[in-house]
């Protein structure tokens, strides 16, 4: 802390307004990224922000399934929530990036569809920033859609899997 002050004092009154500034602007980059933890030190200066993040209700109303024509640097994910009975369980993104069924390109899928899962089995990786990070069931049941395909990316809160708990 009295680094912090000895900074503040060298440089003024400006030194706090230009930490505000710095903050909302790893807020935002922590934000359109989807992460919920980002970390910045620069001449002695450490500055972290920590987001929480609201978990996302699941859909439950029919929308049209949308499939549009798009370069392929922009991807717009299709709604499925047709297929959503309202007593499954979505399994959505925590993250964005790239979405793997499998561990490695020959290995056998996580899980695939009609599979029993048990709470906090592993369903599928997805990769962020080159970090592979294991994406777990939130409720035991049987898988009934995997609405993504292998390799595609995908958008915070998109839904990734339909589970059907047990009766």
């Amino acid at each position: 802390m009295a680094k912090r002050d000895a900074v503040t004092a060298s440089q003024g009154g400006g030194a706090d307004d230009r930490l505000i500034d710095l903050t909302r602007r790893l807020a935002a980059v922590a934000a359109e990224l989807g992460l919920s933890e980002i970390e910045v030190e620069s001449a002695g200066t450490r500055l972290r922000v920590q987001r929480t993040v609201a978990p996302v209700a699941p859909v439950v109303q029919a929308m049209p399934v949308t499939v549009a024509s798009t370069p392929a640097t922009t991807v717009e994910p299709a709604i499925v929530a047709d297929v959503a009975a309202p007593s499954t369980i979505t399994v959505e993104a925590p993250m964005v990036g790239t979405f793997y069924r499998a561990s490695g390109p020959t290995a056998d899928p996580f899980v695939r569809e009609g599979d029993v899962v048990k709470e906090g089995q592993i369903l599928c990786i997805i990769e962020a920033m080159k970090l592979m990070n294991e994406i777990e069931s939130k409720a035991a049941g049987r898988i009934v859609k995997i609405l993504v395909e292998n390799g595609q990316p995908v958008e915070y809160g998109q839904p990734l899997f339909l589970v059907e708990p047990p009766r």
